[in-house]
Formats: structure tokens, sequence, C-alpha cells
């Protein structure tokens, strides 16, 4: 009687760094959605972007807000994709 062989029991282990990138990857669309959801609800739900319902000085605060948040978003993104990876 044979004996299973053992290495094709062995499974590999998960490989870090393809690890870190998937978490890269989903702290990016995690901030991403944050950050929409937030603008969406100011400029939809509370009519802060629709020039029937607001007036001329929340439009402007409320665009404002919105590309002041896009930059920092972009940076935040642009810093975190930046960094390399630690060695294993």
């Amino acid at each position: 009687m044979e004996e299973p062989n053992k290495t094709e029991d062995r499974k590999e282990p998960l490989n870090m760094e393809l690890v870190m990138y998937f978490v890269k990857i989903m702290r990016t669309l995690f901030l991403g959605f944050f950050w929409m959801l937030i603008n969406v609800f100011l400029g939809l739900f509370l009519g802060l972007a629709i020039p029937e319902e607001s007036t001329p000085g929340r439009m402007i605060f409320f665009y404002s807000w919105l590309v002041i948040t896009l930059a920092g978003y972009i940076y935040i993104v642009w810093r975190w994709w930046r960094k390399k990876m630690p060695p294993p």
C-alpha cells in the first residue's frame, strides 16, 4: 500500500505582497465610496448642489468643499500607493 504524497497536500502560504496589494485596493475603494457617499448626501439629499433648491452661497460652499476634499482624497491615495511594501 502506498502512502499519500505529502507534498501534494501542502498548500502554499499566502504571498504577503499580494495581500498588501489587495489591502491597498480595498482601502482605496472604501475611502472613495465613503467620500462619494458624503458628497451625495450633502449635494443631493440636503440640496446644496441643486440650483433650484439652494442659494449661490451654499452652492459655492458645496462645490469648494467637493474640490478640496477630492484633492485631499487624491493626495491620500497617492501617498498610499507610492509607499514601497516592506520586504518579507
